[in-house]
């Protein structure tokens, strides 16, 4: 009994750990993405849910994509930095926070986010 009783409660955690969390992704998109996007909160609620889900299926491809062929993002001095950033795996792996936070805090969504 007691055998089965931690297989369960191990399986739980581990469902739980996996899922994304919007804290997470507020995280990213403060320290990643307000270096362009200034406007914060403003610029997430341009876009409505179904367009943030577009973007940020198959861990951001879209979304890499719009970055990197963008002219205005080729100027920048940095530019070798954010396109190793996009396409490494540190981006893939914790994307999904990134579009929860996005999804969570869209046009239609009615949430106002708290960006620092």
């Amino acid at each position: 009994m007691r055998k089965y009783f931690f297989v369960i409660c191990s399986l739980l955690f581990l469902s739980v750990s996996t899922h994304a969390a919007l804290y997470k992704g507020q995280k990213i998109y403060s320290k990643v993405c307000m270096k362009c996007h200034t406007d914060g909160e403003a610029f997430i609620a341009k876009k409505k849910q179904k367009k943030w889900n577009t973007l940020m299926k198959n861990k951001g491809k879209k979304l890499v994509y719009l970055h990197l062929e963008s002219e205005k993002f080729k100027k920048e001095k940095k530019y070798k930095k954010y396109k190793k950033y996009f396409n490494g795996s540190k981006f893939k792996k914790k994307s999904k926070h990134l579009k929860q936070f996005l999804v969570e805090y869209a046009k239609d969504s009615g949430n106002v986010p708290a960006c620092n």
